[in-house]
């Protein structure tokens, strides 16, 4: 699918947890010299500190999803455009879906067992269960058909390198690097 980068377009990047989000959405906003809104600093910043994990563990994954969700649609009516690193659990709620459409929004796809081997370098992603592959399985699953319906772009990162993959994210949007570091 080719998608063009339009200024005052938010870009979303969404996926599974270990896709990578936060890598390639850093990337992004450093080569479009955009402002980066990432759900987990930007939650943790706004209520009590807490990682997704601790956050899950101390108020349960439905709070937590609560706050995704909230922090996606500030983060889509920042101006200028941001790039956004939005939680996976975005694509469940209809409302969330639907103000997707005014974002580019690129998902980050990888198998999950890739997913749950990148998932131990971070105690900050909250383990929902204890077979973490069988987790991401089943997220997969359910969560699979609705990335694809709100998904403008889809990159399956399970061998490329989230500079690799912003290459293509931006290759794919037609845009031209800011310059700025």
């Amino acid at each position: 699918m080719e998608a063009a980068v339009i200024p005052d377009r938010p870009i979303v990047v969404t996926g599974l947890m270990g896709s990578g989000k936060t890598s390639v959405a850093r990337i992004l906003a450093a080569e479009l010299g955009r402002e980066l809104r990432d759900s987990d600093p930007d939650i943790s910043a706004r209520y009590d500190g807490a990682t997704a994990a601790e956050t899950a563990a101390a108020v349960g994954a439905e709070e937590l999803h609560r706050r995704e969700a909230e922090h996606l649609a500030w983060a889509l009516a920042q101006r200028p455009a941001p790039v956004i690193a939005a939680a996976a659990s975005v694509v469940d709620g209809p409302d969330c879906r639907a103000v997707l459409k005014a974002a580019t929004v690129v998902w980050l796809d990888a198998p999950p067992a890739t997913l749950a081997e990148r998932m131990l370098s971070g105690a900050h992603r909250p383990h929902f269960e204890p077979d973490l592959e069988a987790m991401l399985t089943k997220q997969r699953a359910r969560r699979g058909p609705l990335f694809t319906e709100v998904a403008d772009l889809i990159f399956d990162v399970s061998a490329l390198s989230p500079e690799e993959v912003a290459s293509r994210v931006l290759a794919s949007l037609g845009a031209e690097p800011s310059g700025e570091e």
